[in-house]
């Protein structure tokens, strides 16, 4: 599937939804930075988000890597805003939606 870009990365409301969390609400973002291996980004993963398993952070990261972003959970605006913030703690670039 073809997926329009912004700037080299993916279009958030075009990302395929392969996430936790559910229901309709506001929506968790991570952003490839360059700067953190991908052992750190699967690590904060399955630390933030409920529901998270390593087979499914390693495919996220590897999302993030390849096409510049990937929608990692999606649930209540409070829910979501603990999600990032515990994914923002080592630096990882989070957008709530």
């Amino acid at each position: 599937m073809s997926r329009p870009r912004i700037s080299g990365q993916v279009a958030p409301e075009e990302v395929e939804d392969r996430t936790t969390g559910g229901g309709e609400g506001s929506k968790v973002f991570l952003f490839n930075c360059e700067c953190h291996t991908f052992e750190e980004v699967i690590t904060q993963l399955l630390k933030a988000v409920p529901g998270m398993t390593r087979p499914l952070a390693e495919e996220l990261a590897w999302r993030v890597h390849t096409t510049g972003l990937a929608e990692v959970y999606r649930g209540g605006a409070s829910d979501c805003d603990r999600v990032a913030k515990i994914l923002g703690e080592t630096g990882l670039i989070v957008q709530v939606l």
